[in-house]
């Protein structure tokens, strides 16, 4: 529905703000749901009510005038407030929130993801959710932009302000190569040095991550294939075809090729990542927290003690956290005489280690 010029709108102020940060009427109208049209006319409602010219359409890409610029600071502010408000409305009835957006990295699609959102759909009845998965970097610049609401992904070393952020699992890369591929009782570095690495995707954070640890360990080493699919990667690399250097997580997005692989810690020096909740903060009151912990709950269950009952050599690789971040660590490290446990299904996967 058109509102009537003179009249600012919510709605309005949203429309200004993503073509904005999208410097674009077609792409944000795509985030936002929305026709082309329908944007621009929000955007010519909007000028008509503050009696302005806030845009320069006809640029590409899109300008903001000098008005336009005041504008954007306080639009963001009332956007900010009308947030807030939404909180406090869902902190005082739970039930009231009816959209949740939330963002997942695709390592935890298959095994974390659906447990959580039935859990999350059981507690907050009459809220709907739209989930989307990718690569972490997208999914925080989409949680910047304020396209989500939630987002589990590796932690990329920003420090924002407007961001509360609860730590769930920090994982150490390890190399998984075909099962007898390599010689356990030979140096191992020599031995990948003669095989091909099949390499993650530079264009993602986590191949430039692990592209940028090499370099610092002046190992230039050979690939002829780079994918963006760990399931792919390991594809090729239980077919004896090279070797790789991965995240746990993304080890147990293979299952099926388990049997045909193992894993070795990485012959020089560690390289880690942590998986974090994050929220604005403030926003969704308690709610980042609860989920924070119901998501290392369904971490361990679901992928940590199946991940080392078939590789043991994973325990001193993956510490749960338990706290959120600014308190004392509660982690948990992997125990690796948990994977002796009577039923190796299902081990007891956790000892706690002491306050950092």
């Amino acid at each position: 529905m058109t509102a009537p010029a003179g009249r600012i709108t919510l709605w309005g102020i949203e429309v200004f703000v993503a073509t904005v940060e999208e410097r674009s009427i077609s792409v944000a109208a795509r985030r936002l749901g929305a026709s082309p049209s329908a944007v621009s006319q929000q955007l010519t409602n909007l000028e008509a009510a503050l009696g302005v010219t806030l845009m320069i359409r006809s640029a590409r890409p899109l300008e903001l005038t000098p008005e336009g610029e005041v504008f954007r600071r306080r639009a963001q502010s009332i956007l900010n407030e009308a947030a807030q408000a939404r909180a406090e409305l869902a902190q005082a009835g739970r039930f009231r929130l009816t959209r949740l957006r939330l963002g997942m990295i695709e390592d935890l699609e298959a095994d974390v993801t659906p447990a959580l959102l039935t859990r999350m759909a059981d507690r907050l009845t009459g809220c709907q959710f739209l989930l989307e998965t990718g690569a972490s970097h997208y999914l925080h610049d989409q949680m910047e932009s304020e396209a989500l609401d939630l987002v589990v992904a590796a932690e990329m070393g920003g420090t924002e302000d407007w961001a509360e952020r609860h730590p769930l699992l920090t994982e150490g890369f390890v190399v998984a190569a075909a099962r007898g591929a390599l010689d356990t009782q030979a140096p191992l570095l020599p031995q990948l040095q003669a095989r091909p690495l099949v390499l993650y995707t530079t264009r993602h954070y986590m191949g430039r991550l692990i592209q940028t640890h090499l370099a610092q360990q002046n190992l230039t080493l050979s690939h002829r294939f780079e994918l963006d699919s760990y399931h792919a990667i390991l594809a090729i690399v239980s077919r004896g075809a090279g070797w790789t250097i991965l995240p746990p997580l993304a080890l147990m997005r293979a299952r099926r090729l388990m049997p045909d692989l193992e894993v070795h810690p990485l012959p020089f020096a560690p390289l880690s990542r942590r998986i974090v909740l994050s929220a604005r903060k403030g926003v969704l009151g308690d709610l980042p927290a609860e989920l924070a912990a119901e998501t290392r709950a369904l971490l361990q269950s679901e992928v940590l003690a199946p991940a080392l009952a078939a590789h043991p050599v994973l325990a001193d690789s993956v510490t749960l956290h338990g706290a959120a971040e600014g308190t004392a660590d509660g982690g948990a490290r992997m125990d690796k005489a948990s994977a002796r446990a009577d039923d190796p299904a299902t081990p007891k996967a956790i000892t706690e280690k002491s306050p950092s």
